[in-house]
């Protein structure tokens, strides 16, 4: 798969990605590069410019910039702001053979994009990467386990991780990849021990039962996760997830519909969709009093002034 996703890169002189996935568009974007790269002699064929502040004028200085001691330059813009795509447009209106350009925007363009007009009058190529649920989803994570070359009970485990993020789960079979290249057998009890998703989606449970107080599974399910997680961590999910709450909130009292505010956050649809829900049953000054407390027993433990479980339990009493 790797391989012939090279291959069709190879082919373009001009690579638009843009979509809901960010995990998505930054692996194309880091394996167009290595390939690009690769033919590169030195420093000065390669120029990746900061797209805040960057103005048309900028991004066509560098595009017609002839290579000096390489046989071509490699010009990156990555992490595009959607409202600033439109303007950068501009300065596409010429794209020499000599160039090799990547462009990468957070957030889907619309086919009528200027931006993606322009790539196409320049005989580049657009890409727009989804979020990925359901059975595209689970053949992702199997595809990516195959190319780490570890068994499929490893698929298994992690199709089970439905809220979690693509990056989270890259990052989870390198970790496997690792530990058997170093000589550890990778059975299932291995796999469970060592695999965070799976215990994420145990978080993702208590902060199910979080909100609008936390109930009787709320407080099982904390005794379950401190068997294997530090009290700090799972505070540390908590206050991420009443964060995610409150911003919710406030996009709700503007009006905006589910779908709305999954495609303004950066957070997986899945997290988002809870957040939603949860949105709905509780207030905003109890959010705002729960991060209160909640950065308090940050402090208070990392100034030693409380024992970290016995302090998470006492806040979880006064949610």
């Amino acid at each position: 798969m790797v391989r012939g996703t090279l291959l069709r890169v190879a082919s373009r002189s001009i690579l638009l990605l843009h979509g809901d996935e960010p995990f998505l568009i930054e692996d194309e974007a880091r394996r167009a590069l290595a390939q690009w790269r690769e033919g590169l002699t030195s420093e000065f064929g390669y120029e990746s410019l900061d797209p805040s502040g960057l103005t048309p004028a900028r991004l066509r200085e560098a595009v017609l910039q002839v290579p000096f001691l390489d046989p071509y330059r490699v010009v990156t813009v990555r992490g595009i702001a959607v409202r600033a795509a439109e303007t950068l447009a501009r300065g596409l209106s010429e794209v020499p053979e000599s160039t090799r350009l990547l462009l990468t925007v957070v957030g889907r363009l619309p086919a009528t994009s200027k931006l993606v007009k322009a790539v196409a009058a320049a005989g580049g190529t657009s890409r727009t990467y989804q979020r990925l649920r359901g059975r595209a989803l689970s053949e992702w994570i199997r595809t990516r386990t195959k190319e780490y070359g570890l068994p499929p009970l490893v698929a298994v485990a992690l199709e089970r991780a439905a809220g979690a993020d693509l990056g989270v789960i890259d990052a989870e079979l390198r970790k496997l990849a690792a530990y058997r290249a170093g000589g550890y057998p990778l059975d299932q009890r291995a796999i469970e021990e060592l695999l965070v998703v799976g215990r994420q989606e145990e978080i993702y449970r208590l902060t199910d039962h979080l909100l609008p107080r936390p109930d009787a599974e709320a407080w099982r399910l904390l005794q379950k996760l401190l068997q294997c997680e530090k009290p700090t961590t799972i505070a540390y999910a908590l206050a991420r997830h009443l964060a995610t709450v409150l911003e919710v909130q406030a996009y709700r009292r503007r009006g905006l519909t589910l779908s709305e505010v999954q495609s303004r956050m950066r957070q997986h649809a899945y997290v988002v969709q809870k957040a939603y829900e949860a949105a709905q049953t509780v207030d905003q000054r109890q959010l705002e009093a729960g991060l209160r407390a909640l950065l308090t027993y940050e402090w208070e433990v990392k100034s030693g002034q409380i024992d970290p479980v016995l302090g998470l339990e006492v806040l979880l009493a006064r949610l």
